[in-house]
Order: structure tokens, then C-alpha cells, then sequence
């Protein structure tokens, strides 16, 4: 049993038991979460949404909130003597998938 869910314009394929960072959602540890923007959900047979599910619900535990590693950008035109460095840390929740609510 698989579904996929939506959380901050980004798509997730998911099963219980599967851990994976979401968007920074300021929680504390053991917090429970209960994510209603289902787009699909396999239990032998696949049920997709216009746009979302009725009545299928995934809960999640929260396991703990960090930073991400630094993401570093770099741009440079050559012989316009124009460069540009950016560096970037996402905000992430790790959280673990408990339940899927078909």
C-alpha cells in the first residue's frame, strides 16, 4: 500500500514506515501530523483524486526538525567580469510515515 501526498508544492510517493523531509513545519519532536492533501492511493487497486481524495488520510510522527546541508551557487559570465555566489540551507522536518487511512 502506497500514496502520494502533496506538502509545499512538492509531490511524495510514501508507504508506512518511510522516513522523509518536508518543508520546516516549526513542530516539536513526537508531534503528530496529519497530512489531508492526498493524490493517490494504492491498496491493490489505484484511486486517484481530482485533485485531492475524500476521506484518506496519512499521519505522520515528527522525528525532529534541522538544516540541510549548504547548497552553493555560482554563476559566472565569462570575460564580463560578472560573477554571482549564492550558498542556501533548507529548513527541513524528518518525519515517519505511521499510517495510511485509505
Amino acid at each position: 500500500m502506497y500514496a502520494i501526498i502533496k506538502n509545499g508544492g512538492k509531490q511524495y510517493k510514501v508507504k508506512e514506515g518511510d522516513i522523509l523531509l518536508l518543508d520546516n513545519m516549526s513542530l516539536a519532536p513526537k508531534a503528530i501530523i496529519e497530512i489531508k492533501e492526498v493524490l493517490a492511493v494504492n491498496t491493490g487497486e489505484l484511486r486517484v483524486g481530482a485533485p485531492f481524495l475524500d476521506g484518506v488520510v496519512v499521519t505522520a510522527e515528527v522525528i525532529n526538525e534541522g538544516r540541510d546541508r549548504k547548497v552553493i551557487t555560482f554563476k559566472k559570465r565569462r570575460r564580463k567580469d560578472s560573477k554571482v555566489k549564492r550558498g542556501f540551507r533548507r529548513d527541513f522536518t524528518r518525519v515517519i510515515i505511521t499510517k495510511i487511512a485509505a
